[in-house]
């Protein structure tokens, strides 16, 4: 039986409220102990003048393929640091600011760039001049370049310089379908994150030069929607024609994958049309399929598994399981040194075990286009009074529905407060709920009142502004020698494992990529449902 949801033919007179009051007194403190969390986090490089930079990945940062804390995302402009797995939220914002500071001080042997502290990027130059991300000679390296080359031609390279948090979160003795479950209940629920943490409702004007949108003028270099939340996750951001045609369950892992192997081996006439390679013989992208490969999939929340060298994700999930879930739907705090607070982050905790431990019915396709609504009508409208999203066939007030969802989790971040000792997880809920009732001390009511007050209403002038704040706090943290060395170490060695992958290759790239998309290699449509 899953000890997480109510047994198939449950009293029906027991509340929802009742049963997860159940779940929660039946959580011992060793196993809410043994909750794990790690930070991925994607900042653009940019100019002084708040222009796009275009240098390389700065080599002192180590090889964007192997280094295990620094990377590149989808731009060689865009860097990205990710933390370990770590039992504590203190111990992943620790190792996040020390990335940072390294980071930082590889950057300023080298000029005057700042990381953009904006989950909407800096004034980018014209779409075929922002640098796709380069990963060396080998197949694997080549592969990653060609992909993001095939997501610049489905997309455009503008929307690809979005940058965001992830946040990966696991929990102690769950299944799969456990897990499902808390994906289920946390897509119906997301737009009070989207509420409470969203911080981009404001855009500098180049972003959407060209582009059918939605947004009103605020100044002469900036677009914005008055009542905005996150423009990031609303129609300006990570969304496609294409991808509006994937109504994918999360029923199970079973329909998740048949869902996303669809997508994976369905030819799509538009991507053919772009074909494999072009006429010179340079590659356009990995594949033709409506997916190149699984992580084109975007979703404000993904199932996920630590993979082998050279497995496919979804032949991992199929064949060992779910490991842990990745949030992706938190912006940048441009008001914090690293994007993301403790605070945050113990909401965040609290918010996913609620997600795991209510009921969470079976979705279909009408919930499913209902969420997408809900989506995008809090990203461009959340903080209008009185907004009503969809519930179950009715009409909630965003307000109220998200005052119930926060009486909802007070057991559970009682329960981690006695676990762990003090109140911060209580904290955190209580400040929550002041803000909810307080729309204009919201991140995104902050970010437009700064940049009236200071900025001339210009969004550039006042990320930029805060990406310099943020450079210079980030670069007087003390910083030991130790510290220093260790990470020069792992910079050191990650180039060397690059030059020893790359050494090690014999097979002709278009073999290697002809075998990596092959239908063969996403694992078998069904397996044996892991004992609970």
């Amino acid at each position: 039986m899953n000890k997480l949801q109510p047994p198939a033919g449950a009293p029906t007179q027991i509340s929802p409220r009742a049963l997860l009051q159940d779940h929660v007194d039946a959580l011992t403190p060793e196993r809410l102990m043994g909750m794990r969390r790690g930070i991925e986090k994607e900042s653009l490089r940019a100019q002084p003048g708040g222009g796009l930079a275009l240098t390389p990945h700065p080599a002192a940062l180590g090889s964007a393929l192997t280094h295990p804390s620094i990377t590149t995302d989808f731009s060689e402009s865009q860097v990205e640091l990710v933390t370990g797995v770590h039992a504590s939220v203190d111990a992943a914002l620790d190792e996040l600011t020390q990335i940072h500071q390294f980071t930082y001080r590889s950057m300023q042997a080298l000029g005057d760039e700042m990381l953009w502290v904006s989950s909407m990027p800096c004034d980018l130059p014209t779409d075929e001049t922002i640098p796709v991300a380069r990963f060396g000679s080998s197949n694997v390296g080549r592969a990653k370049s060609v992909y993001r080359l095939g997501l610049s031609h489905r997309y455009g390279r503008r929307m690809q310089t979005i940058s965001g948090i992830h946040y990966n979160w696991s929990f102690p003795g769950v299944t799969s379908e456990q897990y499902f479950g808390l994906i289920r209940n946390f897509r119906r629920q997301a737009f009070l994150l989207l509420y409470l943490f969203g911080a981009s409702p404001a855009v500098c004007s180049t972003f959407v030069a060209g582009r059918q949108h939605e947004l009103q003028k605020l100044s002469e270099s900036t677009m914005y929607m008055p009542h905005g939340t996150s423009l990031r996750m609303g129609r300006l951001g990570y969304q496609s024609d294409a991808q509006a045609s994937l109504a994918v369950s999360y029923n199970s892992l079973e329909g998740y994958g048949a869902s996303l192997q669809d997508a994976l081996t369905r030819a799509y006439p538009a991507y053919e049309k772009v074909g494999i390679r072009n006429p010179g013989g340079d590659y356009n992208q990995l594949a033709t399929s409506l997916l190149q490969i699984e992580n084109e999939f975007y979703g404000t929340i993904r199932p996920k598994r630590v993979i082998f060298p050279g497995e496919r994700p979804l032949h991992a999930l199929r064949e060992r399981g779910v490991e842990y879930i990745e949030v992706r739907l938190m912006d940048l705090d441009p008001f914090v040194p690293v994007g993301i607070t403790a605070q945050t982050m113990r909401f965040l905790d609290v918010f996913l075990l609620h997600c795991l431990l209510s009921d969470s019915p079976p979705d279909s396709p009408e919930e499913i286009a209902a969420l997408a609504r809900n989506q995008h009508r809090t990203a461009a409208r959340g903080r209008e009074p009185g907004l009503l999203l969809e519930c179950d066939g009715r009409e909630l007030t965003l307000a109220g529905w998200g005052e119930d969802i926060l009486a909802q989790c007070a057991p559970i971040a009682m329960a981690l407060d006695a676990a762990q000792g003090g109140t911060q997880h209580a904290q955190a809920l209580a400040d929550a709920s002041a803000v909810l009732k307080d729309p204009s001390t919201l991140p995104s009511a902050r970010v437009l009142a700064a940049m009236a007050k200071d900025y001339d209403n210009s969004f550039i002038k006042f990320a930029r502004a805060q990406s310099e704040k943020t450079r210079a706090s980030l670069l007087k943290l003390p910083f030991s020698d130790q510290q220093q060395a260790h990470f020069e170490d792992l910079s050191r060695q990650s180039m060397q494992d690059q030059k020893q992958i790359e050494a090690s290759d014999s097979m002709p790239f278009e073999v290697y990529r002809e075998q990596y998309v092959s239908p063969d290699r996403l694992g078998v449509a069904e397996r044996k449902t892991a004992a609970v």
